[in-house]
């Protein structure tokens, strides 16, 4: 059963949601909604003051791993800024009533080039433990494809 107090009433708190340990499940569809790649990714949350540090580690069904260390800062009560290696520039994030939006540029391989690709991320919070990522991912204004994550809080 879904506790929806979070999704109804409150405003998601990108630091305490992400404080701890969190595990989440992926796909990406191609812009024709065909299954490219699953994936799980392990986060390991800790927060200092302004600042959420965000280490995650991908396992993608092809074998590979990869690590991205994300630093966010708080910029106010619903503004967030974000870095990671392979972002280009910064991303931005905005906390709405019922969701979380990020937008930014990331360096992605895609066979053996480097690609710079916009993303559009949208996290939907189902309740205090449970969170719906869907992102659009896009090249000169065209849809790539789209990746869904679903995040489940550790209880550690």
């Amino acid at each position: 059963m879904i506790d929806n107090t979070i999704a109804s009433d409150c405003k998601f708190d990108l630091f305490n949601y992400f404080k701890g340990n969190t595990l989440a499940l992926g796909i990406f569809e191609d812009r024709f909604g065909k299954l490219r790649r699953s994936f799980s990714v392990n986060i390991i949350g800790e927060c200092e003051h302004n600042t959420l540090t965000l280490t995650e580690t991908f396992l993608y069904n092809d074998g590979i791993k990869q690590t991205r260390v994300w630093v966010i800062q708080r910029q106010g009560a619903n503004n967030f800024t974000g870095q990671a290696s392979d972002i280009c520039g910064t991303a931005i994030g905005t906390r709405h009533q019922h969701h979380f939006n990020w937008r930014y540029k990331m360096k992605l391989l895609i066979g053996q080039k480097p690609y710079t690709v916009a993303f559009n991320d949208k996290l939907y919070p189902l309740d205090s433990t449970s969170l719906f990522n869907r992102a659009t991912i896009s090249k000169w204004g065209i849809t790539l494809g789209t990746v869904s994550l679903y995040f489940k809080k550790n209880a550690n």
